[in-house]
């Protein structure tokens, strides 16, 4: 057993405790995952898949979501999934660093609020630092079979999570094979960024026409990929914001929450300076790390603190470098003050931790609450749920969501009135906006406001229509499509209460 491995695994059976103790308890489904989730799950019906998406997290996600609908089995499973896969990532430099500064790095990266909730989450960018932790380490040990295996996986895994991370990882190490003139290196960084980013590649041809149309359909939902300074938006996002889009009207009012975030390029530099004879792997996570922060600080215009796992999970590297040095080499005054310092910021992660947690407690509670109200009206499975949080509402429900128009537009108009001749739909409008000219005649009912909006109607069709339908009565199918949304069947047209109530004063 190398030396490390007993504490590397003491910090990866911490890491997952935390989660099942502060994050998994009572957790909502968030909605990103709800997509990923219900690609892969036998209780709810896919829900449409963006052009950037790539299906690398679904196969993880897949076990769990074949066993239930429940977010807890996902935040179960993943809880001890990304509890291996830190000993696991990490392990691989016990070879190449001190076992102290490698356990310490995983400890730094593992404290991190952002890497504790996303540790029970089925989301890609955790799966991503860990795969860029071992594409490193692979990288640096001696050149063999096994590690241009282990590289080639690596760096794989990170293209099935997030293709274009790939490409920003494999930069640097391309560039370090060709200043060392060990071009045999490029062959696993081909073959991985290769062999991880074909199923999205051959998706781009089988549903987008083509790689260069999915990767323009993808600038665009993601605002552009241009020149743009995202710094200010991560830095908001610090206190506890798990996405800033856009960012420009959210106040800064937490700045110590964000103190590490300055530190760690202080702590980075020193432990470069101090690592002597082991400089050179430092040097190559730091750029690593650098590498695939770019697109996440100068292509886009919004912040989510998980784009940036990756760069955290290599700079925990030099950074617990400077800590070792730090604690055996200064005096017990300013060693003591450390302590006190990281003290202070493990209680910030803390803080930020058990906020961001509960509102994920409040999301559960609330989309429960939803779900039942709808219910109580008839939407049941099959189903369909469109407008406001349809993904989420729908996946507590288990229905399909579709949205008329938008970035995730998969029917229009006439398709979803259409479809309300053979199963429930719902349209959820928040904040007391009035319902588009195709749902104008549907009936309102007010539901429990869900986070973030002042109010929430759900209006359910009076009757189902054909293609080019306007609103009028349209004839149905059965007698139970009428029933379904608590409206009278009258010769082959839907008609609500109050009209059969008029009907019955005229005959009177």
């Amino acid at each position: 057993m190398a030396s490390g491995t007993r504490p590397l695994a003491v910090v990866a059976c911490l890491f997952t405790a935390v989660q099942l103790l502060l994050v998994v308890p009572g957790s909502g489904i968030g909605w990103d995952e709800a997509v990923y989730a219900s690609q892969v799950s036998p209780y709810v019906p896919a829900a449409f898949f963006s052009a950037p998406r790539a299906r690398g997290i679904t196969f993880l996600a897949a076990p769990a979501a074949a066993l239930s609908q429940d977010p807890i089995a996902l935040r179960l499973w993943f809880a001890l999934l990304s509890g291996g896969a830190l000993f696991g990532s990490f392990r691989v430099w016990l070879t190449i660093l001190r076992p102290a500064v490698v356990v310490t790095a995983a400890g730094l990266f593992a404290s991190l609020w952002i890497t504790l909730l996303y540790g029970s989450q089925a989301m890609p960018n955790l799966w991503v630092a860990y795969g860029a932790v071992v594409a490193v380490a692979c990288f640096l040990l001696p050149p063999s079979r096994r590690t241009h295996t282990g590289l080639a996986a690596a760096l794989a895994l990170v293209a099935l999570m997030r293709p274009s991370d790939a490409f920003w990882l494999a930069l640097p190490l391309a560039a370090a094979a060709l200043a060392a003139r060990t071009p045999v290196r490029l062959l696993p960084l081909a073959a991985g960024v290769g062999l991880g980013a074909l199923p999205w590649v051959v998706e781009a041809y089988l549903r987008y026409g083509g790689l260069a149309a999915r990767l323009h359909r993808a600038g665009e939902i993601q605002g552009g990929f241009s020149g743009q300074f995202a710094f200010g938006a991560q830095l908001r996002a610090m206190s506890g914001r798990t996405l800033c889009r856009p960012c420009s009207d959210v106040a800064w009012g937490r700045p110590e929450l964000a103190l590490w975030w300055f530190a760690l390029p202080v702590a980075v530099a020193a432990g470069i300076a101090v690592a002597r004879g082991r400089r050179r792997p430092l040097v190559l996570a730091t750029a690593a790390a650098v590498s695939v922060s770019v697109p996440y600080l100068f292509l886009i215009g919004y912040a989510a603190p998980r784009f940036l796992l990756p760069a955290y999970a290599l700079l925990a590297l030099p950074a617990a470098q400077a800590l070792v040095h730090a604690t055996r080499t200064w005096p017990r005054p300013a060693a003591a003050a450390l302590a006190v310092a990281l003290a202070g910021h493990l209680a910030v992660q803390y803080a930020v931790l058990h906020r961001a947690a509960d509102r994920y407690r409040d999301v559960r509670t609330a989309y429960a609450r939803t779900a039942a109200e709808l219910q109580r009206h008839g939407v049941r499975p099959p189903c369909t749920v469109s407008g406001h949080e349809a993904v989420r509402v729908a996946y507590a429900l288990g229905c399909s969501s579709r949205q008329v128009g938008g970035h995730d537009g998969s029917i229009d108009a006439d398709g979803l009135r259409a479809m309300a001749c053979g199963r429930p739909v719902v349209l959820l409008m928040s904040g007391g906006a009035p319902p588009p000219a195709f749902a104008r005649a549907w009936r309102p009912h007010g539901l429990s406001p869900l986070p973030g909006t002042r109010s929430l109607h759900a209006y359910l069709p009076l009757a189902c229509a054909g293609p080019g339908d306007r609103g009028d009565p349209a004839l149905i199918r059965q007698d139970g499509d009428c029933k379904t949304f608590g409206v009278t069947p009258d010769h082959g047209r839907c008609i609500d209460d109050q009209q059969q109530r008029d009907r019955d004063r005229r005959a009177v």
